[in-house]
């Protein structure tokens, strides 16, 4: 175990977000929990799309509004899917003139009971 999380650790500090997704293997630890790893150790300055949480109510939530991250990554694997997600949060944040955490915890709080406009 102290390895999975080492190396991930270091993936997710240069940006390697797709790598780190991918190197996570532990069994019995899913895509909720290890993305919050993820957003813990990410202490790259605040202009870098830094690691963002990414569960079930978060995707639920931008799901509902139309985002899928399959069309977004354009392949069937999380690791992709999940850097695709990372980047368009971070795009949407900027557009709203807020922070991607903020934007994840809203789409967290809504569990997908959205409606798009």
């Amino acid at each position: 175990m102290p390895h999975v999380l080492e190396a991930t650790r270091s993936a997710v500090r240069v940006g390697e977000l797709t790598r780190a997704y991918t190197e996570f293997t532990l069994r019995g630890v899913g895509r909720s929990f290890f993305t919050k790893w993820f957003a813990t150790v990410d202490d790259r300055d605040a202009e870098c799309e830094r690691a963002l949480i990414l569960d079930d109510r978060v995707l639920r939530s931008v799901n509902a509004l139309g985002w899928s991250s399959r069309e977004a990554a354009g392949t069937r694997r999380w690791s992709a899917r999940y850097a695709a997600y990372t980047g368009a949060m971070h795009e949407w944040a900027g557009s709203l003139s807020v922070t991607a955490p903020w934007l994840e915890w809203l789409l967290f709080d809504l569990n997908g009971h959205v409606e798009a406009q």
